[in-house]
């Protein structure tokens, strides 16, 4: 956790991630990334100059047939509110809309949902659990499926609803929230594209490539955080 806290405190910092008096709502959507972003803000309070406050939102997407009830323990060891967000999501993207392509849908109606609970809250920003390697694999998405040099960034404003989207763990890699994954009380996710996602090819492309090509992973990383370095065309 030691490593995790100096990397997310380093992005903190670098972009302006956590303001006095943030309140700020944390994503849980019962995955690895999401649970340890909870604990890493949870124990970041202790020693980060600026206070802010904390509240856990998880949206179910299953319309209940998945359990919340550990991550609601969870929440309460860390002293964090829980709030639990009923839905339907999965009904209407693959029962009455039957998506070929669900997960773009999902994540809209599933963001939609958490901006609307934060804001009736009071939060002011939204924490989402994205990580290094996420940032890559949305670059090489954006590049092989929409002809785009794109990607989120680690802080972002939302003018219709007045939040800002914070991604703390933006320079933690996957690896190292694996080995922490352990102690958490990660949620079995019942999505039935889980694994099977065009994110998911484009993570098994990235470890192929950093095999044949040293670090590539790192190597694009940077080219995209270092806008010094970028030499495109401009009309």
């Amino acid at each position: 956790m030691q490593k995790i806290l100096s990397l997310m405190r380093k992005a903190c910092n670098d972009y302006n991630l956590i303001e006095d008096g943030d309140k700020i709502a944390v994503g849980v959507s019962g995955g690895k990334d999401s649970l340890l972003l909870l604990a890493a803000l949870a124990a970041y309070r202790r020693f980060c100059p600026q206070k802010y406050t904390l509240v856990a939102i998880s949206v179910d997407l299953s319309n209940g047939k998945m359990d919340y009830s550990e991550i609601e323990k969870y929440c309460e060891k860390l002293n964090v509110p829980f709030k639990l967000v009923p839905s339907n999501v999965f009904e209407v993207v693959f029962d009455t809309r039957k998506e070929q392509n669900p997960c773009s849908l999902c994540a809209n109606m599933r963001r939609g949902l958490l901006n609307t609970a934060a804001k009736e809250l009071g939060c002011n920003k939204v924490a989402l659990g994205h990580h290094k390697d996420d940032l890559v694999e949305t670059f090489i998405m954006s590049l092989f499926f929409e002809g785009r040099l794109s990607t989120f960034k680690p802080k972002t404003y939302l003018s219709k609803t007045d939040l800002n989207v914070i991604r703390p763990l933006i320079y933690c890699e996957e690896k190292d929230i694996v080995s922490f994954s352990e102690k958490l009380p990660v949620l079995h996710n019942i999505c039935p594209v889980d694994h099977k996602s065009q994110r998911e090819n484009a993570k098994i492309f990235l470890k192929e490539i950093d095999k044949k090509y040293n670090d590539a992973k790192n190597k694009i990383f940077n080219a995209i955080i270092h806008t010094e370095r970028y030499n495109l065309f401009d009309k």
